[in-house]
Protein backbone atom coordinates (compact mmCIF):
# COMPACT_ATOMS: atom_id res chain seq x y z
CA UNK A 1 0.00 0.00 0.00
CA UNK A 2 1.31 3.45 -0.97
CA UNK A 3 1.75 5.83 1.97
CA UNK A 4 -0.86 8.59 2.07
CA UNK A 5 1.70 11.25 3.05
CA UNK A 6 5.48 11.12 2.87
CA UNK A 7 8.50 13.12 4.01
CA UNK A 8 11.48 12.09 1.87
CA UNK A 9 15.02 13.17 2.90
CA UNK A 10 13.63 16.49 4.16
CA UNK A 11 16.00 19.07 5.60
CA UNK A 12 15.34 22.61 6.79
CA UNK A 13 17.74 25.46 7.51
CA UNK A 14 16.70 29.04 8.27
CA UNK A 15 20.19 30.57 8.02
CA UNK A 16 21.80 28.36 5.37
CA UNK A 17 24.28 27.00 7.93
CA UNK A 18 22.64 25.04 10.76
CA UNK A 19 19.92 22.47 10.08
CA UNK A 20 16.77 22.61 12.21
CA UNK A 21 15.56 19.37 10.58
CA UNK A 22 18.16 16.83 9.42
CA UNK A 23 17.23 14.23 6.80
CA UNK A 24 13.66 13.54 7.97
CA UNK A 25 11.93 10.48 6.48
CA UNK A 26 8.40 9.43 7.43
CA UNK A 27 5.60 7.52 5.70
CA UNK A 28 2.05 8.06 6.97
CA UNK A 29 -0.65 5.55 6.06
CA UNK A 30 -4.25 6.53 5.22
CA UNK A 31 -6.19 7.09 8.46
CA UNK A 32 -3.08 6.84 10.66
CA UNK A 33 -2.54 9.00 13.77
CA UNK A 34 1.17 9.93 13.94
CA UNK A 35 2.60 12.11 16.69
CA UNK A 36 5.81 14.13 16.41
CA UNK A 37 7.11 14.24 20.00
CA UNK A 38 10.11 16.10 21.33
CA UNK A 39 11.41 18.99 23.45
CA UNK A 40 11.12 22.63 22.36
CA UNK A 41 13.40 23.42 19.40
CA UNK A 42 13.76 19.79 18.29
CA UNK A 43 12.28 20.40 14.80
CA UNK A 44 8.84 18.81 15.16
CA UNK A 45 6.75 21.95 14.54
CA UNK A 46 8.95 22.90 11.58
CA UNK A 47 8.09 19.53 9.99
CA UNK A 48 4.38 20.18 10.54
CA UNK A 49 4.64 23.67 9.02
CA UNK A 50 6.43 22.26 5.97
CA UNK A 51 3.58 19.75 5.46
CA UNK A 52 1.05 22.60 5.84
CA UNK A 53 2.93 24.76 3.31
CA UNK A 54 3.85 27.59 5.71
CA UNK A 55 7.54 26.63 5.46
CA UNK A 56 9.52 25.32 2.48
CA UNK A 57 12.07 22.47 2.81
CA UNK A 58 15.68 23.41 2.12
CA UNK A 59 16.16 19.92 0.69
CA UNK A 60 14.01 16.83 0.02
CA UNK A 61 10.41 16.23 -0.94
CA UNK A 62 6.99 16.16 0.71
CA UNK A 63 4.36 14.05 -1.05
CA UNK A 64 0.59 13.73 -0.59
CA UNK A 65 -1.05 10.76 -2.30
CA UNK A 66 2.23 10.24 -4.19
CA UNK A 67 2.17 13.80 -5.63
CA UNK A 68 4.89 16.32 -4.68
CA UNK A 69 3.30 19.28 -2.84
CA UNK A 70 6.42 21.26 -1.94
CA UNK A 71 5.54 24.06 -4.42
CA UNK A 72 1.78 23.91 -3.78
CA UNK A 73 0.40 26.88 -1.74
CA UNK A 74 -1.24 26.01 1.61
CA UNK A 75 -4.84 26.70 0.49
CA UNK A 76 -4.52 24.19 -2.36
CA UNK A 77 -3.31 21.28 -0.23
CA UNK A 78 -6.74 20.44 1.24
CA UNK A 79 -5.28 20.00 4.73
CA UNK A 80 -7.13 20.80 8.00
CA UNK A 81 -5.11 22.65 10.63
CA UNK A 82 -5.62 23.11 14.40
CA UNK A 83 -3.39 25.55 16.32
CA UNK A 84 -2.69 25.92 20.04
CA UNK A 85 -4.23 29.42 20.15
CA UNK A 86 -7.41 28.21 18.35
CA UNK A 87 -7.11 31.01 15.68
CA UNK A 88 -10.91 31.54 15.62
CA UNK A 89 -12.38 34.72 14.12
CA UNK A 90 -13.59 36.69 17.19
CA UNK A 91 -16.19 38.74 15.25
CA UNK A 92 -17.87 35.61 13.82
CA UNK A 93 -20.29 33.22 15.51
CA UNK A 94 -19.42 29.53 15.91
CA UNK A 95 -21.50 28.67 12.82
CA UNK A 96 -19.83 31.44 10.78
CA UNK A 97 -16.37 30.24 11.85
CA UNK A 98 -17.24 26.73 10.65
CA UNK A 99 -18.83 27.98 7.43
CA UNK A 100 -15.80 30.06 6.44
CA UNK A 101 -13.58 27.24 5.02
CA UNK A 102 -16.62 25.95 3.10
CA UNK A 103 -17.46 29.38 1.65
CA UNK A 104 -13.93 29.89 0.31
CA UNK A 105 -14.20 26.47 -1.35
CA UNK A 106 -17.40 27.51 -3.10
CA UNK A 107 -19.94 25.19 -1.45
CA UNK A 108 -23.65 26.07 -1.78
CA UNK A 109 -25.57 27.48 1.22
CA UNK A 110 -27.58 24.27 1.72
CA UNK A 111 -24.41 22.09 1.69
CA UNK A 112 -22.67 24.52 4.07
CA UNK A 113 -25.58 24.30 6.53
CA UNK A 114 -25.55 20.51 6.36
CA UNK A 115 -21.78 20.25 6.89
CA UNK A 116 -21.77 22.81 9.73
CA UNK A 117 -24.55 20.89 11.54
CA UNK A 118 -22.64 17.63 11.07
CA UNK A 119 -19.38 19.15 12.39
CA UNK A 120 -21.13 20.62 15.45
CA UNK A 121 -22.62 17.21 16.23
CA UNK A 122 -19.20 15.59 15.86
CA UNK A 123 -17.69 17.82 18.57
CA UNK A 124 -20.90 17.85 20.66
CA UNK A 125 -21.59 21.58 20.37
CA UNK A 126 -25.15 21.58 19.05
CA UNK A 127 -26.97 24.68 20.31
CA UNK A 128 -23.77 26.83 20.35
CA UNK A 129 -24.11 28.01 16.70
CA UNK A 130 -24.80 31.67 17.51
CA UNK A 131 -22.22 32.20 20.24
CA UNK A 132 -19.03 34.15 19.66
CA UNK A 133 -15.65 32.63 20.65
CA UNK A 134 -15.40 35.03 23.64
CA UNK A 135 -18.59 33.46 25.06
CA UNK A 136 -17.04 29.97 25.07
CA UNK A 137 -14.73 28.20 27.53
CA UNK A 138 -11.23 27.18 26.43
CA UNK A 139 -12.34 23.59 25.87
CA UNK A 140 -15.34 24.71 23.80
CA UNK A 141 -13.15 27.00 21.68
CA UNK A 142 -10.79 24.10 21.05
CA UNK A 143 -13.74 21.96 19.92
CA UNK A 144 -14.78 24.69 17.47
CA UNK A 145 -11.20 24.88 16.13
CA UNK A 146 -11.23 21.09 15.68
CA UNK A 147 -14.64 21.18 13.97
CA UNK A 148 -13.43 23.93 11.60
CA UNK A 149 -10.42 21.82 10.61
CA UNK A 150 -12.72 18.86 9.87
CA UNK A 151 -15.79 20.59 8.38
CA UNK A 152 -14.64 20.42 4.74
CA UNK A 153 -13.77 16.71 5.21
CA UNK A 154 -10.00 16.80 4.56
CA UNK A 155 -8.05 13.55 4.30
CA UNK A 156 -5.25 14.95 6.48
CA UNK A 157 -5.45 17.08 9.65
CA UNK A 158 -2.40 18.73 11.26
CA UNK A 159 -2.44 19.68 14.95
CA UNK A 160 0.20 21.87 16.58
CA UNK A 161 0.11 21.51 20.41
CA UNK A 162 -3.69 21.98 20.28
CA UNK A 163 -4.29 21.18 23.97
CA UNK A 164 -1.39 23.14 25.44
CA UNK A 165 -3.58 25.96 26.80
CA UNK A 166 -6.07 23.69 28.60
CA UNK A 167 -5.99 22.55 32.22
CA UNK A 168 -5.13 18.93 33.05
CA UNK A 169 -8.67 17.51 33.31
CA UNK A 170 -9.88 19.26 30.17
CA UNK A 171 -6.74 18.23 28.30
CA UNK A 172 -7.32 14.57 29.16
CA UNK A 173 -10.98 14.85 28.14
CA UNK A 174 -10.01 16.42 24.78
CA UNK A 175 -7.38 13.73 24.15
CA UNK A 176 -10.11 11.09 24.30
CA UNK A 177 -12.43 13.28 22.21
CA UNK A 178 -9.83 13.70 19.44
CA UNK A 179 -9.08 9.97 19.56
CA UNK A 180 -12.82 9.20 19.23
CA UNK A 181 -13.23 11.57 16.26
CA UNK A 182 -10.14 10.13 14.59
CA UNK A 183 -11.50 6.59 14.87
CA UNK A 184 -14.93 7.72 13.69
CA UNK A 185 -13.69 9.59 10.60
CA UNK A 186 -10.61 7.48 9.84
CA UNK A 187 -8.78 10.63 8.74
CA UNK A 188 -4.95 10.81 8.78
CA UNK A 189 -3.63 13.05 11.56
CA UNK A 190 -0.18 14.46 12.30
CA UNK A 191 -0.03 15.75 15.87
CA UNK A 192 2.78 17.78 17.45
CA UNK A 193 3.34 17.78 21.21
CA UNK A 194 6.08 17.83 23.86
CA UNK A 195 3.76 15.97 26.27
CA UNK A 196 4.73 12.28 26.25
CA UNK A 197 1.58 11.19 28.12
CA UNK A 198 -0.53 12.80 25.41
CA UNK A 199 1.49 11.06 22.69
CA UNK A 200 1.20 7.64 24.35
CA UNK A 201 -2.57 8.04 24.85
CA UNK A 202 -3.52 9.08 21.33
CA UNK A 203 -1.10 7.80 18.71
CA UNK A 204 -0.82 4.84 16.36
CA UNK A 205 2.89 5.67 16.01
CA UNK A 206 5.21 8.23 17.58
CA UNK A 207 8.32 9.85 16.10
CA UNK A 208 10.60 11.06 18.92
CA UNK A 209 12.63 14.11 17.85
CA UNK A 210 15.80 15.54 19.30
CA UNK A 211 18.06 18.13 17.69
CA UNK A 212 16.33 17.82 14.29
CA UNK A 213 16.72 14.04 14.11
CA UNK A 214 14.12 11.29 14.68
CA UNK A 215 15.59 9.20 17.51
CA UNK A 216 12.97 6.43 17.24
CA UNK A 217 9.73 5.84 15.33
CA UNK A 218 7.49 3.19 16.89
CA UNK A 219 4.11 2.34 18.41
CA UNK A 220 3.48 3.73 21.93
CA UNK A 221 4.07 0.37 23.67
CA UNK A 222 7.23 -0.34 21.64
CA UNK A 223 8.59 3.11 22.45
CA UNK A 224 7.92 2.78 26.18
CA UNK A 225 8.91 -0.86 26.63
CA UNK A 226 11.86 -0.93 24.20
CA UNK A 227 13.54 2.47 23.87
CA UNK A 228 16.49 2.31 21.48
CA UNK A 229 18.68 4.96 23.09
CA UNK A 230 19.19 6.88 26.33
CA UNK A 231 17.40 10.00 25.06
CA UNK A 232 14.17 8.12 24.21
CA UNK A 233 14.28 6.22 27.52
CA UNK A 234 14.58 9.47 29.50
CA UNK A 235 12.10 11.51 27.43
CA UNK A 236 9.30 8.94 27.14
CA UNK A 237 8.12 7.95 30.61
CA UNK A 238 10.14 7.90 33.82
CA UNK A 239 13.22 5.75 34.18
CA UNK A 240 16.07 5.04 36.60
CA UNK A 241 19.54 5.39 35.15
CA UNK A 242 22.97 4.04 36.02
CA UNK A 243 26.20 4.82 34.17
CA UNK A 244 28.76 2.03 33.90
CA UNK A 245 31.07 -0.06 31.74
CA UNK A 246 30.22 -3.32 29.98
CA UNK A 247 32.12 -6.09 31.81
CA UNK A 248 30.63 -9.19 30.09
CA UNK A 249 28.67 -9.70 26.88
CA UNK A 250 27.31 -13.06 25.72
CA UNK A 251 24.11 -14.85 24.58
CA UNK A 252 21.93 -11.75 24.35
CA UNK A 253 22.80 -10.61 27.87
CA UNK A 254 25.44 -8.39 29.41
CA UNK A 255 26.73 -7.37 32.79
CA UNK A 256 27.61 -3.75 33.45
CA UNK A 257 30.01 -2.69 36.22
CA UNK A 258 29.00 0.50 38.05
CA UNK A 259 31.47 2.97 39.65
CA UNK A 260 30.74 1.46 43.11
CA UNK A 261 31.73 -2.01 41.81
CA UNK A 262 28.18 -3.45 41.53
CA UNK A 263 27.53 -5.76 38.57
CA UNK A 264 24.11 -5.42 36.94
CA UNK A 265 22.66 -7.96 34.49
CA UNK A 266 20.98 -6.25 31.51
CA UNK A 267 19.75 -6.67 27.94
CA UNK A 268 22.27 -5.15 25.49
CA UNK A 269 20.52 -2.66 23.17
CA UNK A 270 23.10 -0.08 22.12
CA UNK A 271 26.30 -1.87 23.23
CA UNK A 272 28.29 -4.45 21.29
CA UNK A 273 31.64 -4.88 23.06
CA UNK A 274 33.15 -5.14 26.55
CA UNK A 275 34.82 -2.02 27.91
CA UNK A 276 32.13 0.15 26.33
CA UNK A 277 30.44 2.84 28.43
CA UNK A 278 26.70 2.40 28.80
CA UNK A 279 23.62 3.93 30.43
CA UNK A 280 21.35 1.41 32.11
CA UNK A 281 17.61 2.16 32.03
CA UNK A 282 15.04 0.59 34.41
CA UNK A 283 11.39 1.71 34.62
CA UNK A 284 10.30 2.44 38.26
CA UNK A 285 7.24 0.16 38.04
CA UNK A 286 9.44 -2.82 37.06
CA UNK A 287 11.36 -2.76 40.35
CA UNK A 288 10.36 -5.22 43.10
CA UNK A 289 10.74 -4.34 46.79
CA UNK A 290 12.12 -7.14 49.00
CA UNK A 291 12.08 -9.93 46.37
CA UNK A 292 12.66 -13.56 47.40
CA UNK A 293 16.30 -14.71 47.36
CA UNK A 294 17.31 -15.83 43.88
CA UNK A 295 14.00 -14.72 42.33
CA UNK A 296 15.71 -12.07 40.17
CA UNK A 297 19.22 -11.70 38.68
CA UNK A 298 19.57 -8.21 40.14
CA UNK A 299 18.97 -7.90 43.89
CA UNK A 300 20.69 -5.16 45.90
CA UNK A 301 20.61 -3.67 49.40
CA UNK A 302 18.94 -0.27 49.51
CA UNK A 303 17.90 2.44 51.95
CA UNK A 304 14.53 4.23 51.82
CA UNK A 305 15.03 7.99 51.38
CA UNK A 306 11.44 9.06 50.85
CA UNK A 307 7.92 7.64 50.44
CA UNK A 308 5.39 9.77 48.55
CA UNK A 309 1.70 8.88 48.71
CA UNK A 310 -0.06 9.43 45.35
CA UNK A 311 -3.43 7.79 45.96
CA UNK A 312 -3.44 4.75 43.68
CA UNK A 313 0.33 4.20 43.94
CA UNK A 314 3.38 5.03 46.05
CA UNK A 315 6.68 6.51 44.87
CA UNK A 316 9.52 5.26 47.01
CA UNK A 317 12.90 6.94 46.53
CA UNK A 318 15.80 4.75 47.59
CA UNK A 319 19.58 4.82 47.61
CA UNK A 320 20.97 1.80 45.76
CA UNK A 321 24.30 1.03 44.04
CA UNK A 322 25.50 4.61 44.57
CA UNK A 323 22.31 6.16 43.12
CA UNK A 324 20.38 8.25 45.69
CA UNK A 325 17.59 9.15 43.23
CA UNK A 326 16.42 5.63 42.36
CA UNK A 327 12.59 5.51 42.25
CA UNK A 328 10.28 2.53 42.79
CA UNK A 329 6.58 2.78 41.85
CA UNK A 330 4.27 0.28 43.57
CA UNK A 331 0.48 -0.08 43.79
CA UNK A 332 -0.92 1.31 47.04
CA UNK A 333 -1.00 -1.47 49.66
CA UNK A 334 -0.71 -1.80 53.44
CA UNK A 335 2.68 -3.49 53.02
CA UNK A 336 4.15 -0.64 50.95
CA UNK A 337 2.60 2.05 53.20
CA UNK A 338 4.57 0.64 56.13
CA UNK A 339 7.91 1.63 54.54
CA UNK A 340 9.70 4.38 56.50
CA UNK A 341 12.53 6.77 55.73
CA UNK A 342 15.91 5.28 56.70
CA UNK A 343 14.57 1.68 56.55
CA UNK A 344 16.92 -0.92 55.03
CA UNK A 345 15.27 -2.95 52.25
CA UNK A 346 16.28 -4.84 49.12
CA UNK A 347 15.24 -4.03 45.58
CA UNK A 348 15.41 -6.22 42.50
CA UNK A 349 14.63 -6.33 38.78
CA UNK A 350 15.04 -8.72 35.87
CA UNK A 351 17.71 -8.39 33.16
CA UNK A 352 14.91 -8.08 30.55
CA UNK A 353 13.62 -4.91 32.27
CA UNK A 354 17.10 -3.37 32.40
CA UNK A 355 18.33 -2.05 29.04
CA UNK A 356 21.99 -1.29 28.31
CA UNK A 357 21.83 1.85 26.12
CA UNK A 358 24.36 4.33 24.74
CA UNK A 359 26.48 6.31 27.17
Amino acid sequence: MEPFAKFKNVQKSYDGISLVVKDFNLDIDPGEFVTLLGPSGSGKTTCLMMMAGFETPTHGQILLKNEPITRLPPHKRGIGMVFQNYALFPHMSVAENLAFPLEVRGFSKSVIQEKVDKALGMVRLQGFENRRPAQLSGGQQQRVALARALVFEPELVLMDEPLGALDKNLREEMQLEIKRIHEELNVAMIYVTHDQGEALTMSDRIAVFNDGVVQQLATPDELYERPENAFVASFVGENNRFGGEVAELADGQCRVRLPDGSLIAATPVAVDSTGQNSTLSIRPERVVINPDNGALPNIFDAEVKDVIYLGDHLRTRVSVCGNDEFVVKTPNSVEQQSLKRGQKIRVGWSHADCRALDA
